[in-house]
């Protein structure tokens, strides 16, 4: 694989800032290379605009508050995991 070539794991670590048109225009095109070679990654960024279509529809108020609990918990413990793989 060439250097320049993005992989489906670094594509996944820069799927929101793809989504929120954040990336570098170096990255964008490598990130928009590599969707040309891989449909799983082509599902992948179609299964996240699906869900921010969706998300996007739900107000505040139609979640229960243990429902929020949960997404929150999961956010956390997603953070956690996620400063622990980096030695924070």
């Amino acid at each position: 694989m060439n250097n320049d070539e993005l992989t489906c794991q670094e594509l996944v670590e820069l799927i929101s800032d793809y989504l929120e048109s954040a990336l570098a225009p170096t990255e964008r095109v490598r990130f928009e290379q590599h969707l040309t070679t891989c449909a799983g990654c082509r599902a992948y960024l179609e299964q996240m605009r699906r869900m921010i279509r969706t998300l996007g529809a739900i107000t505040e108020k139609e979640i229960s508050e243990d429902t929020l609990e949960q997404l929150l918990q999961t956010f956390r413990d997603w953070k956690h995991e996620k400063g622990g793989e980096h030695g924070r």
